[in-house]
C-alpha cells in the first residue's frame, strides 16, 4: 500500500481545514455584522426621510400640503424600511452575542431561519423599492396618455427628499440580497462533510 507512504498523518487534514474553516467563518462574521449594521442605519434613514418628507404648495390661494401618505407605495415603503431596520437590530444582536460567545455556526433549525428572514427582508425590500421607483418615474416625468402631469414641477423639494430616500431604501435591499447570500452560504455548509462538527464551532 504506497499511498500510505505520502509523509502526512490522516489526522492532520481535518485539523488544517479546521483552521482554514474558522479563518472563513471570523470573515463571514465580521462581514454580516457590518452589513447588517450598515442596512440597520441606512433603513432608519430611508424611513425618516421619507416618513417626515412634506411640503405646501399655495394653488391660486388653496395651500395644498404633499405628505408621503398620499402615495400608498411610499407607506409601504416606510414600512418595509421599518422591518428591515427592526430584523437588522435583532440580527447584529444575535452576531455580537455569537461572537462574544466565540461560535459561529448554530444549529440547522437556526440557520434555516435566518436564511428564511434574510430572504424574506430581501424581497420585501427589493419589492417596495421597485414600487417607488417606479411611483418616482411618474412623479418627475408625468404619464401624458394618462394626462398624469409632472408632480416634481410643483413639489420640487418633496421629490428631492423621496428620491433620496428611495436610493437609501435601494441599498438596504442590495444589501439584505448580499445578506441572502452569507446566510446561504452559512446553511448549505452545515449539510457539508464537516457539517456535524462545524456546530460546536
Amino acid at each position: 500500500m504506497s499511498y500510505l507512504g505520502i509523509g502526512v498523518s490522516p489526522g492532520n487534514v481535518p485539523v488544517h481545514h479546521g483552521s482554514n474553516l474558522k479563518v472563513i467563518d471570523k470573515r463571514v462574521r465580521i462581514i454580516e455584522l457590518i452589513l447588517r449594521c450598515l442596512i440597520l442605519g441606512l433603513a432608519i434613514i430611508g424611513a425618516v426621510l421619507i416618513g417626515t418628507d412634506s411640503q405646501v404648495k399655495v394653488i391660486f390661494s388653496i395651500k395644498k400640503e404633499a405628505k408621503f401618505t398620499d402615495m400608498k407605495v411610499l407607506v409601504f415603503l416606510v414600512i418595509a424600511n421599518g422591518l428591515a431596520a427592526a430584523y437588522s437590530l435583532i440580527q447584529v444582536l444575535r452576531c455580537i452575542f455569537s461572537m462574544i460567545r466565540g461560535s459561529v455556526l448554530f444549529n440547522k433549525p437556526l440557520a434555516w431561519v435566518i436564511f428564511s428572514g434574510d430572504q424574506l427582508m430581501a424581497y420585501l425590500s427589493l419589492a417596495a423599492v421597485a414600487a417607488s421607483a417606479q411611483s418616482g418615474v411618474i412623479s418627475k416625468l408625468g404619464q401624458p396618455e394618462l394626462q398624469w402631469m409632472k408632480v416634481c414641477n410643483l413639489y420640487g423639494k418633496f421629490c428631492n427628499q423621496i428620491g433620496e430616500g428611495i436610493a437609501s431604501s435601494l441599498i438596504v435591499s442590495l444589501g439584505m440580497i448580499a445578506l441572502s447570500g452569507i446566510s446561504a452560504f452559512s446553511l448549505f455548509r452545515l449539510y457539508g462533510n464537516n457539517g456535524g462538527k462545524s456546530n460546536a464551532g
